[in-house]
């Protein structure tokens, strides 16, 4: 219509249009001309139809339901669900054959193959009801005694309002079992997977299936900037994180200094550990494997339960997860997202909406065990959460809800996180209908209690401080297995941790990341803040930033700026080693720099207009000219025996101390545009924010040798007395493995790294 309208004649040209009009010549070039505009819209059309059946034929399906979306969104702005929950009839189920069957105790498990010897042992476990889901894969004639199995023609018989939103092949068709076993008496589901057995067959020894108020440990809440932990530290593996930590929190394998304490009676959901193959992500599952044995990954089964307090999340999954009635409403699986994406997401969501009810999630020894089946994780379908879970953990911290009813504050999360992106407006609709659909089967939605959150934290006593130090069992790192316990006496890294614990570590890249992202995290992230890894290249699945090196000073202020309460900013190339055990010395409010290392920090004499050195010389003059009084008279003092020289600055590795920040920043935006190199642009940062007496001498005694073509032939190079080593080439894991046999020296506990 908006074609035909634009190229409508105006009334006045109608009137003049005869019934029959002088006949028209038909030769080609004239129908053509004529006919322009009716050709270029029907090829256009042609064109975009085609493009259209490229995409559904070539990409899959999630791309082109991305495509869709977007499109869809962009036309029309989302709406937030209202509901008038006080018009729902509460309605019994009067069309299964087990309309008339009630019992508490329910395990749910989506089932696309044949029953599995696990999911036999499930159905024995006394006093639980085992609930089979089906979908589009499972086969017709699935049938196993003790089970209640829903076939997707059962399922649609229910008339459930979440049945219009739920993908025909996917396990998140485990909703529909859920409102069932709520409709049919459920007070406790254990969501389960069918390829995991409870250890000793009982669910009552594993869990608290009976809510008792009795003291329990509970994660610290100390550092207000932690927002996640890694459980498995807790019960005894290190170096294995779950599917659904952000990547960046991969290098945190510190084990804590100490715990609090919480009565027990409020862990509504409770996440199981699984021996065997545990619940970790594709990244870890390809790094670590080097043969086709399966996982069979071991926790501590003696380590305590542990909750976590308000503040806090923990990855949360739908496969060895027991949840009380007080949190059904949290069983809801997503629909938009990626099937490995759904159960973490739903996680998050959950937690973060439990605290609305004074709730929180608590984590127990191993429960369940896993076969691995040797079955390769597709990381597709795990991109969008790497990308997405840690902004999604920061986005939930700060939401706040006006909303007096949990429902509705169920629907204001839900409605914000389709418009931040972690969802699509298909999944606010289909919380609108998991939300009526609890009300159908008889659920009634507990009461709100105020949020901890908004209160100012406790401080925490020493009387309240209780110790647990982990064990350190075997286990598979960057695919070699490590036998026999290693102490867990780790006096030194808890003292270099609190050291370093608030420093960030910047690395820039020259190697592949997709090699060495992972392991430069886990070997820097024990000791520091956190570890910003930078690359010519961006990677987001590896959350590593796209930078250029010869302007990497340009690029800090954005770092700068997210990490605002840092007490230091140290960055390092991925071709210079630190011995962070030997820079405890170091003042962390002075700046270090490798000005007293002669082959590193040199002064040159231009000789020409056009040479490189030369256009340097120019470039800094100028910056110099237009800096402010104090930076100026700084430059000048530290540079008056050399002013007409160029002071030039490997700098693979300086640090920013906080009260210097301001500072840096000003002076990179004086540059602005300039093509200032940043080995040029460093030291002379340096020397307009601080006279160089004032350096930290701490860089000084490093290794520093200038690079050749073999510099990393020998290993003779490293020395585990000096701050800091360069050059040393990291291109690989086998090369990392290397490095952190030379690193053992000075820090032992790497060798559990490798």
């Amino acid at each position: 219509m908006l074609v035909q309208d634009r190229y409508a004649p105006a009334k006045s040209q109608i009137r003049e249009i005869r019934r029959f009009s002088e006949p028209k010549s038909l030769d080609f070039s004239t129908w053509v001309s004529e006919n322009l505009s009716r050709i270029v819209i029907i090829s256009l059309s042609i064109v975009t139809i085609l493009a259209l059946f490229f995409l559904y034929n070539t990409t899959d399906t999630a791309s082109l339901l991305c495509f869709q979306t977007q499109s869809t969104q962009s036309l029309q702005p989302l709406t937030r669900p209202q509901i008038k929950w006080n018009s729902i009839r509460v309605l019994p189920d009067k069309t299964s054959p087990y309309s008339t069957f009630v019992t508490e105790k329910w395990i749910v498990v989506s089932v696309t193959n044949y029953p599995t010897e696990e999911l036999k042992g499930l159905v024995k476990i006394k006093g639980w009801q085992v609930l089979a889901v089906g979908n589009s894969l499972t086969p017709k004639d699935w049938s196993l005694k003790g089970s209640i199995f829903l076939s997707l023609d059962a399922q649609a018989e229910l008339g459930y309002r979440v049945l219009d939103h739920l993908p025909y092949d996917s396990f998140v068709r485990k909703s529909v079992g859920y409102l069932f076993a709520i409709q049919h008496g459920a007070n406790k589901i254990y969501d389960a997977d069918d390829r995991g057995e409870v250890i000793g067959g009982d669910l009552g020894k594993c869990f608290d299936v009976e809510l008792v108020s009795e003291p329990m440990l509970q994660y610290s809440h100390e550092d207000p900037n932690r927002t996640v932990v890694n459980p498995y530290i807790h019960f005894g593996q290190r170096s294995v994180w779950p599917r659904g930590l952000p990547l960046e929190n991969v290098g945190e394998i510190n084990h804590e200094e100490f715990y609090t304490e919480v009565f027990g009676g409020k862990q509504f959901i409770q996440q199981g550990v699984s021996n065997g193959l545990p619940d970790v992500d594709s990244v870890f599952y390809f790094t670590r494997k080097t043969t086709l044995e399966g996982f069979d990954v071991r926790f501590d089964e003696h380590a305590p339960k542990v909750a976590l307090p308000q503040g806090v999340m923990v990855p949360v999954n739908s496969f060895n997860t027991l949840y009380h009635s007080s949190a059904f409403w949290g069983l809801m699986l997503p629909v938009s997202v990626s099937s490995m994406a759904s159960d973490v997401l739903r996680g998050y969501w959950g937690q973060r909406l439990l605290w609305e009810l004074g709730g929180y999630v608590a984590v127990y020894p191993p429960t369940a065990h896993r076969f691995d089946r040797i079955e390769a994780y597709p990381f597709a379908e795990e991109k969008d959460l790497h990308v997405n879970v840690g902004r999604l953990i920061k986005f939930l911290l700060v939401w706040r809800s006006e909303k007096h009813s949990l429902f509705e504050k169920i629907l204001d999360l839900s409605f914000a996180m389709a418009e931040e992106g972690f969802w699509t407006e298909q999944d606010l609709k289909f919380t609108s209908a998991w939300l009526q659909d609890l009300i159908t089967v008889g659920y009634q939605q507990p009461r709100l209690m105020s949020l901890e959150l908004d209160r100012p934290r406790a401080n925490i006593g020493h009387g309240d401080r209780k110790e647990f130090v982990p064990r350190k069992l075997p286990s598979v790192h960057l695919g070699v297995e490590e036998t026999g316990t290693v102490s867990t006496e780790i006096g030194n890294l808890i003292r270099w941790r609190k050291n370093f614990g608030n420093v960030v570590l910047v690395m820039f890249c020259n190697g592949p990341v997709e090699r060495t992202a992972l392991e430069w995290r886990l070997l820097y992230g024990r000791v520091f803040k956190t570890v910003v890894i930078l690359s010519s290249r961006k990677n987001s699945d590896l959350y590593v930033e796209e930078a250029k090196l010869d302007h990497i000073y340009k690029h800090l202020p954005k770092i700068f700026n997210r990490y605002s309460s840092a007490e230091g900013f140290l960055f390092v190339e991925d071709d210079t080693v630190l011995n962070y055990w030997n820079l405890l010395q170091a003042d962390k409010t002075k700046i270090w720099t490798t000005d007293k290392v002669s082959k590193s920090w040199t002064s040159v004499n231009p000789t020409g207009k056009s040479d490189w050195f030369s256009v340097q010389a120019e470039l800094v003059k100028r910056t110099v000219s237009t800096m402010p009084a104090h930076f100026q008279v700084n430059y000048k003092e530290a540079a008056k025996n050399s002013l007409d020289a160029l002071t030039v600055c490997s700098s693979e590795v300086f640090y920013v101390p906080k009260r210097l920040v301001t500072d840096f920043v000003d002076l990179v935006d004086i540059v602005g545009d300039m093509d200032l190199h940043y080995k040029v642009a460093v030291p002379m940062f340096f020397m307009s924010m601080d006279s160089p007496q004032n350096f930290d001498p701490v860089l000084g005694s490093m290794v520093y040798k200038k690079k050749s073509s073999s510099f990393n032939s020998s290993l003779s190079l490293y020395s585990a007395q000096a701050p800091a080593v360069h050059p040393w080439s990291i291109s690989s894991e086998q090369d990392f493995i290397k490095l952190v046999g030379q690193m053992a020296e000075g820090d032992p506990l790497l060798m559990e790294l490798v």
